[in-house]
């Protein structure tokens, strides 16, 4: 149970500091910064971010759901 709880709390802790790094590769973010334009670039940088989340979050509620489950078969 201890192994479970410590792998949870290691994916959680992934899971927050993704959100918090900006995931834009650098031939992106070259290309964006030499036109100049900053709006666009926090664009870009948002809709990485976002289209990351999403099957993060998908992944998330299939393990709770599975660990959910587990634990009512166990019960």
């Amino acid at each position: 149970m201890q192994k479970v709880l410590k792998r949870g709390f290691v994916l959680f802790l992934v899971l927050i500091y993704s959100n918090l790094t900006w995931a834009q590769c650098a031939m992106c973010r070259a290309a964006i910064e030499s036109e100049g334009n900053k709006t666009k670039a926090e664009a870009v940088n948002d809709g990485i971010v976002y289209l990351m989340l999403i099957p993060y979050l998908l992944v998330g509620f299939g393990g709770w759901f599975a660990y959910r489950l587990f634990r009512q078969k166990k019960s």
